[in-house]
């Protein structure tokens, strides 16, 4: 039998799932607000760094910024898009 998956992980792989259909609904014709994706991606990076504190193996700070940097991407996305 395999291991439980510990609830921040699947916390973690819900908000990617979510963020990836997220990204896949223009496709379908749905608009999502950027600001919705900024806010997921935050609080996956806020669940990385928790798990993190539990396991020094899952300390990936490459990672993290990238994370920091698609939220401040997406940010001024939506200011520039705003000021318009």
């Amino acid at each position: 039998m395999p291991p439980a998956l510990e609830p921040l992980a699947a916390l973690s792989l819900l908000l990617l799932l979510a963020v990836a259909l997220l990204l896949f609904a223009p496709l379908l014709g749905l608009a999502v607000p950027v600001w919705v994706l900024a806010v997921l991606l935050a609080l996956r990076l806020v669940v990385q760094v928790l798990r993190a504190r539990r396991d020094t193996r899952l300390r990936r700070p490459a990672s993290w910024l990238l994370d920091a940097a698609l939220i401040v991407l997406l940010l001024l996305t939506l200011r520039q898009g705003g000021a318009a």
